[in-house]
């Protein structure tokens, strides 16, 4: 797949890039995207909830009233789950949520992503860029020369570590610059767009070719 390269203004440079078919042009598998983003967001539960069980209240251990001769029901101890501020059942416990899938998968679903990003022609191809400062301003220009404002989000794979870019955007909820390595099967199919520097298809190319 042919794509024309951009500059900053949102200008065709006249240059071209090939992107690898291997990536962004094979047969989509949608249950390796589902399984991938399943992984991803389990990855992002904290497990941290908790309720005390009938042990881990603090309260008297004394029968409340006599087994019986009240008419009421029997009784222990204040701290049954049967009564206000008792201990809950099978309460939410601290747990870890995440589980594995194999790197091969992992990269089947992340390329399906790419490969529908591609049939949609919702990628972008941008020359290697930075900013000379820090300044959100620069990146809300950028993205109201290249005309992607109004999307879902706009992802952002630089090639390098570009810092001054990343701390611009950080703000904006509809923004996200992340680098190849970051890459992942979620961010591809939540951005509206997806913008490639040249850099990063280098760097998912020679991925590839390991």
């Amino acid at each position: 797949m042919e794509v024309n390269v951009l500059n900053v203004s949102g200008k065709q440079t006249g240059a071209k890039v090939q992107l690898p078919e291997s990536i962004f042009g094979i047969e989509p598998n949608d249950h390796a995207i589902y399984l991938d983003v399943k992984q991803y967001l389990a990855n992002q539960r904290q497990g941290t909830h908790k309720s005390k069980q009938r042990n881990e209240i603090a309260g008297s251990t004394r029968k409340l009233y006599k087994q019986k001769g009240t008419g009421g029901a029997r009784a222990g101890g204040i701290k049954s789950p049967l009564f206000n501020g008792g201990g809950r059942v099978f309460g939410p416990q601290p747990r870890d949520y995440s589980f594995k899938l194999n790197k091969k998968l992992k990269s089947l679903a992340r390329n399906s992503a790419l490969s529908y990003k591609a049939k949609d022609n919702n990628i972008l191809v941008l020359e290697d860029f930075n900013f000379d400062n820090i300044k959100t301003k620069n990146y809300i220009k950028l993205e109201a020369d290249l005309n992607v404002t109004n999307d879902k989000t706009l992802l952002v794979v630089a090639g390098a570590e570009n810092n001054n870019v990343y701390l611009s955007s950080r703000n904006l909820k509809k923004s996200k610059v992340i680098s190849v390595e970051q890459l992942n099967t979620y961010d591809v199919l939540n951005a509206g767009k997806l913008l490639l520097t040249t850099g990063a298809v280098k760097t998912l190319e020679e991925a590839l070719a390991k």
